[in-house]
């Protein structure tokens, strides 16, 4: 595949990701209400771990080295573990909307982390587009009036970062055992560590939930936490991690869509124009050039 070819699919998958992302923080926003935050965080994995092992196991896939399990301990800390734990708690008190804001912050997050874990340098174009598209996104916040952090916004904040390293160090990763084989052996790795926790914080009451909280909770294990990944993965791998990141601040505003059509929450002429800015950098931001040293290991 020609590389042009190759960087506008891995663009393309990016995108993908990014939609079934799009919708993690409205069904966790639906489904902590009726499950808790321990079995939505963590349980999620625990579903996830049945489909990834029989995937596994059919497929015959190899066992990831000792340097590679290393990875994807990294891996499975932001995507497995921290993110999904955090933001399930964060969801019990912050609209979807305020959540969208701060996740924003992602793509900063994984181009740095590209930087120290890829060995991935954007130019400054790159930089200043993501600067841009920051501002934008911390503007739409004063401008919501969250001056005001809790600690429930700590917890986001923390979530970004942790997961940044998690899509950068999966990114590299990817490269050398496939795309959806990170995140699956990422699963399957903490998985049997969740099932304790989550098998405590079980009751009768929850088999009463709703059916939109199993859809939200069945969507969060099979697609928040599997698909989702094999999709974005594949497109950081195929266009490069720091350029397909930019896509990600489409995401917030994605968030607010899908909030305003499951959760009925309003959206704004405001969020309209950020939105446009926004989509702007994200734009100007992939076309940045970016190089890449390689590391002695890929050297040889």
């Amino acid at each position: 595949m020609k590389r042009e070819i190759r960087e506008r699919f891995g663009l393309l998958l990016g995108l993908l990701g990014v939609i079934c992302f799009s919708l993690t923080l409205p069904a966790t926003s639906i489904a902590v209400k009726y499950f808790g935050t321990t079995v939505v965080g963590l349980g999620r994995t625990v579903v996830a771990a049945i489909l990834v092992a029989v995937v596994l196991f059919v497929r015959k896939e190899e066992l990831p080295s000792l340097r590679q399990f290393k990875s994807l301990i990294l891996v499975a800390v932001g995507a497995v573990l921290g993110f999904p734990l955090l933001t399930s708690w964060a969801m019990e008190s912050l609209p979807v909307s305020h959540g969208a804001v701060e996740v924003a912050l992602l793509p900063l997050s994984t181009a740095g982390f590209a930087m120290i874990r890829a060995r991935e340098f954007p130019s400054l174009k790159f930089w200043i587009s993501s600067v841009i598209g920051s501002l934008a996104v911390i503007i739409y916040a004063l401008h919501l009036g969250f001056g005001s952090l809790k600690f429930a916004d700590f917890a986001l904040l923390l979530a970004v970062i942790i997961l940044g390293l998690s899509y950068a160090e999966g990114g590299r990763l990817s490269k050398e055992i496939g795309s959806w084989q990170v995140i699956a052996w990422a699963i399957l790795i903490v998985a049997p560590f969740f099932i304790i926790p989550v098998g405590l914080n079980l009751t009768s009451e929850m088999l009463h939930a709703p059916l939109q909280a199993w859809v939200s909770f069945v969507y969060l294990a099979v697609v928040s936490q599997f698909l989702a990944y094999v999709a974005w993965y594949s497109g950081m791998a195929m266009g490069g991690i720091a350029r397909v990141s930019q896509i990600q601040y489409l995401q917030p505003f994605l968030m607010i869509l899908f909030a305003a059509v499951f959760l009925d929450e309003s959206i704004t002429i405001f969020t309209i124009i950020i939105a446009v800015i926004v989509v702007f950098s994200v734009i100007s931001g992939k076309n940045a050039p970016i190089s890449k040293k390689e590391s002695v290991s890929e050297k040889n």
